[in-house]
């Protein structure tokens, strides 16, 4: 007899801690809230906190970065329970705490949207309520936007959803200042151009996991040497998005050639995976890519570190 398809965010469901497995722990929880992810969240959060022109109460600034964080964290506990289903089949994610049984999902539901709340509060009374909102539409698009429709629905998930992972430099930048201005949308920017070439590189090594889950992956719909082709296009529109803080005089000139260098870097590790279409050529870039955006960052980060110096 022919099993009846599971529903989307459903098989997680049936998954219980184990007798093998660790009942909820601290550590189990804290896995839920994706930390290599909310690692990048922090340091981009507290690069539009810094860039800011104003200057705020240290330990407001601290509680506010942390609230980032937490919203992150918390956004990231609330795709894990909707993804369940898609997590126990894929080799990569099948250790999260939910399908190893270490996390019931009932639990990490609550998890993620009490934290939410309490992050959002957090930050609109130690900074301001412009920032509160933004956090609460960045958890809102990652955890519903994204996770629910547009990854299992489009092969433009990451494309669309990428906004998500964009705006802690912009919720940074309103945590400082209380408002929005055209630098936190080109730090924005950057990291939404960056996150397609940066994600399709470890999907053509994740292809089979991709497809198992049934996740429409831009290299499962639409093909390896497409997903290629489009990893090139976007790595030559990153070139120009990486120099656009020293174009609108954000930065300085150090800034702008390690810009430049750094594009040209990724452009060149997109043109060897277009040419040599290999799973290391993809997994080179993948690494890369994650070193190109660390290194704009904190470019930009010294640069005006640098600038307070020479005054």
């Amino acid at each position: 007899m022919t099993a009846m398809p599971q529903q989307p965010g459903s098989s997680g469901s049936n998954i219980a801690p184990t007798a093998d497995a660790p009942a909820s722990s601290v550590a189990a929880f804290f896995a839920l809230m994706k930390p290599r992810v909310m690692s990048l969240v922090i340091f981009t959060g507290f690069a539009g906190m810094y860039l800011a022109p104003v200057d705020m109460h240290p330990v407001l600034a601290a509680i506010s970065l942390f609230a980032i964080a937490a919203g992150a964290g918390a956004s990231g506990a609330i795709n894990q329970w909707y993804d369940r289903d898609m997590d126990a089949l894929m080799t990569r994610t099948r250790n999260r705490p939910i399908p190893a049984g270490k996390v019931i999902p009932e639990e990490a539901l609550a998890f993620g949207i009490v934290i939410s709340v309490l992050s959002v509060m957090l930050l609109s009374l130690a900074s301001n309520l412009l920032a509160g909102g933004l956090l609460a539409f960045t958890i809102f698009f990652y955890a519903v936007v994204y996770t629910v429709w547009l990854k299992r629905s489009t092969p433009q998930n990451i494309v669309i959803g990428g906004a998500a992972g964009a705006l802690p430099p912009l919720v940074g930048w309103a945590a400082m200042t209380g408002t929005v201005t055209l630098e936190p949308i080109i730090l924005f920017t950057l990291i939404f151009v960056w996150t397609p070439p940066h994600f399709w590189a470890l999907a053509l090594v994740k292809n089979d996991d991709y497809r198992l889950a049934n996740v429409p992956m831009l290299p499962v719909t639409a093909g390896a040497d497409e997903t290629r082709k489009q990893i090139l296009i976007y790595s030559i529109f990153l070139m120009g998005a990486g120099i656009l803080p020293f174009v609108i005089g954000m930065s300085g000139i150090a800034y702008g050639i390690l810009s430049v260098i750094m594009g040209a870097l990724f452009l060149a590790f997109a043109i060897r995976l277009y040419l040599v279409k290999t799973d290391k050529a993809a997994w080179d870039l993948f690494k890369f890519s994650v070193l190109h955006l660390f290194i704009l960052f904190a470019g930009l980060i010294a640069d005006k570190a640098l600038s307070f110096m020479l005054i």
